[in-house]
């Protein structure tokens, strides 16, 4: 699997590049600038992109900016984005499209490379991959009585917090240490309150409710 890398950082685009690369991804080129960025997702054609959000020279979005812009040339390109804080408007950009293959993480998660190499290989995969922090963000945002998330019990809020992040029904189970078939209720009960379709995609519910999240705040 093929991976462009852009970080600005010396000691950690370098080892980004090593846990990568132990893992068995093909660097295709690790950068540290947004015109390099631009040059390496356009000639490269990367299975993945993993991104830092502020690179040179503006050291404002750039990164996420020039990797949306790469996701609207060739569509579906997988995209994580590395982020120092939580930035819900990164999120939000990041979902635009309603499409799969998006990610956002805190710099933070790349020290623990189980976590952080599951995340590239699902967004890799097609599927989602949101920072905890930034769900629960946007669960805050929207917990008030009067709206639909009020009405989830702590054990559904809990369910919805790890769909949110991208996980199936087994690694919710697995988790949370209960049956599969426990979370497949809790999941049908968490759609019925917040009025979303129900669905067995995975990468297709993680966006609806991602939606739903970001519009109820």
């Amino acid at each position: 699997m093929r991976v462009v890398l852009a970080e600005d950082l010396f000691l950690l685009r370098d080892g980004l590049v090593r846990m990568l690369t132990a893992f068995g991804f093909e660097i295709a080129a690790a950068v540290e600038t947004g015109p390099e960025l631009t040059r390496a997702l356009a000639e490269s054609a990367p299975d993945v992109a993993v991104v830092d959000v502020r690179l040179p020279p503006t050291h404002t979005d750039e990164g996420l900016q020039c990797a949306l812009a790469a996701r609207k040339a060739r569509p579906g390109l997988p995209v994580l984005v590395l982020s120092q804080h939580v930035e819900q408007l990164y999120a939000r950009e990041l979902l635009a499209d309603g499409a799969g293959g998006i990610g956002y993480l805190l710099k933070d998660r790349v020290f623990d490379a189980e976590q952080f190499i599951d995340a590239v290989r699902r967004v890799a995969a097609g599927g989602t991959a949101m920072d905890p922090q930034v769900i629960q963000q946007l669960l805050a945002r929207g917990s008030a009585e009067d709206r639909p998330l009020g009405r989830l019990t702590p054990r559904e809020r809990e369910v919805l917090e790890l769909m949110a992040q991208g996980r199936s029904n087994a690694g919710i189970a697995a988790q949370l240490v209960v049956t599969e078939r426990a979370v497949a209720k809790h999941t049908s009960n968490i759609f019925a309150k917040l009025g979303l379709e129900v669905s067995d995609d995975d990468n297709r519910r993680v966006l609806a409710v991602l939606a739903h999240l970001d519009q109820d705040g």
